[in-house]
């Protein structure tokens, strides 16, 4: 077979500093280390150079808006290359007249309660039904968000693959500057540590509703992430508690903030995967997560797991780890052991290996 050109849509790398920009950057990082006779070119709007992938990956810039962007990006790709990977929108898929792969993250646009970005939810809802026809492989980052695909779209049987995230090693590298991280955020006490998008998804008014139960005058609660949506009521609930929000941090102080706090504490509504309880676990925090959608999937033996919509349960899981210093300790061990067994070199794998058989077919 001659060299197999990917497409792949390339945008999340450069415009999206987490979730699936995580996913494209990881990825396209692992799949230029292992090498390999494939050649690749990356869609975007802005070219990431320094993203240091060899000569095999080529960025080609489309300086389009949405939808126009989805239709010009297809339309190349159907010109230059035998497959194309989707992995930021399911409308790219419907304009492709080539054999194309289609990441499922989640499907928190049809999970009642799960309180998703309302636009994007109606985006979603209306673009997936002819992507998932349009699709020759359905590539899942949980078997969580496979079942729930399967359950809501039954056309999908038989083309999914599950192809799972992995935390970057940095979470698991030891530093020096750790006291320093702190001071410069302003955290001066043993602290119980919250991360990741200000949103109504990821549960944080009941943490910190959870959290004035607890009530440790030893012990801080300090939430960090960026801005999403539908944060005021974060906001608020933070002040009234003392809660300290640092609002984003880079991965090394993520790293840092991880590697010091006595707890990890990650109760969210709903997650395609929930790769922050994985960062944890790499740096060696304790966690307590949610008993629900990918959570258990990911954590295993390895974390506490909690009713998320049980304040009183969240709190009565804090104060165990807290104050068991035996449990502490497991929790730890157990995670570093459970991150392990995830690497984004694996997942490259698989991917690869989904897209070269969509090729063949």
């Amino acid at each position: 077979m001659s060299t197999l050109r990917i497409g792949v849509d390339a945008r999340a790398a450069v415009e999206v500093p987490a979730g699936r920009g995580r996913y494209v950057r990881e990825l396209l990082r692992a799949l230029s280390t292992a090498g390999g006779d494939e050649h690749y070119a990356l869609y975007c709007r802005t070219p990431m150079p320094e993203l240091g992938l060899d000569e095999r990956f080529r960025w080609a810039a489309i300086g389009a808006r949405d939808p126009l962007w989805h239709v010009l990006a297809a339309r190349r790709a159907t010109r230059d290359c035998d497959v194309f990977w989707s992995t930021n929108s399911y409308l790219t898929a419907w304009f492709t007249g080539i054999p194309t792969a289609v990441v499922i993250y989640d499907l928190v646009a049809f999970v009642e309660g799960a309180r998703a970005q309302a636009r994007a939810a109606r985006i979603e809802r209306l673009t997936i039904a002819p992507a998932l026809r349009r699709a020759g492989v359905l590539l899942c980052i949980s078997h969580a968000t496979e079942h729930d695909l399967i359950a809501r779209h039954r056309a999908a049987t038989g083309r999914t693959v599950v192809t799972p995230l992995a935390a970057d090693p940095i979470f698991g590298a030891g530093r020096d500057d750790r006291d320093e991280v702190l001071r410069r955020l302003g955290v001066e006490r043993p602290f119980v540590l919250a991360a990741g998008t200000l949103e109504p998804r990821k549960n944080l008014v009941r943490l910190i509703d959870a959290w004035g139960l607890l009530d440790p005058p030893e012990h801080e609660l300090v939430i960090v992430g960026p801005s999403g949506w539908e944060f005021d009521e974060i906001l608020r609930s933070a002040r009234a508690a003392r809660t300290r929000v640092t609002g984003y941090v880079s991965d090394m102080d993520l790293a840092a903030l991880y590697a010091m706090c006595d707890v990890f504490c990650y109760p969210s509504l709903y997650e395609g995967f929930g790769l922050p309880v994985l960062e944890a676990m790499t740096a060696g925090a304790p966690v307590v997560t949610s008993n629900v959608s990918s959570l258990p999937e990911v954590a295993g033996d390895a974390a506490i797991l909690v009713d998320p919509r049980d304040a009183p349960a969240i709190a009565a899981a804090l104060a165990r780890v807290l104050r068991d210093s035996v449990e502490s300790e497991r929790l730890r061990a157990a995670g570093r052991k459970r991150a392990a067994a995830y690497s984004w070199e694996a997942t490259a794998a698989r991917t690869l290996e989904a897209l070269r058989t969509l090729a063949r077919r």
